[in-house]
């Protein structure tokens, strides 16, 4: 199976560079998110290698028509869907299968001094997660302690 084509994706979602490629394993209920860097900010191709997961992006870019939206899309093992989540965007996923391997390409390295945590469940975001029996996920500490979307820090497209 072909997972990536320079040529392809540049045509598709413009000219971007690889540098750095990440993969985690996290078990069912695990919600990792949403997270985004004010600097050295990162585009992501996201792809799930086993499993299942709900993947999530938010736009963080002030001046963009899509502000503030979200987009969610399972993404699988099974259905090898990819999603292209470009920089200034929040990104998070969770996991809806027993566990699940989530591989993912970064236009820029990763950077912790810069990273936001913004909170998953902010009632302004009302991001529909498939979250099983209406059960709380499994955060990491940095998670549980998310910024509201109000409270953190945006993106301008013009000083991009």
């Amino acid at each position: 199976m072909e997972t990536f084509r320079t040529s392809m994706f540049n045509q598709i979602c413009g000219v971007t560079k690889f540098v750095q490629e990440n993969h985690s394993k996290s078990a069912f209920g695990t919600l990792r998110g949403l997270h985004y860097q004010t600097n050295n900010t990162q585009g992501k191709l996201v792809r799930v290698t086993q499993g299942e997961v709900f993947d999530v992006a938010v736009d963080m870019r002030e001046d963009s028509q899509t502000f503030g939206m979200w987009v969610g899309a399972y993404l699988s093992a099974e259905n090898k869907k990819q999603l292209w989540v470009p920089e200034g965007f929040a990104h998070g996923f969770y996991v809806t299968s027993n566990e699940a391997e989530f591989v993912y390409k970064c236009t820029n390295y990763y950077d912790p001094e810069s990273e936001v945590s913004l909170k998953w469940d902010d009632d302004s975001l009302k991001i529909q997660w498939p979250l099983k029996g209406g059960s709380v996920p499994n955060l990491s500490r940095k998670d549980s302690h998310g910024l509201s979307f109000k409270d953190a820090p945006k993106f301008e497209l013009s000083n991009r």
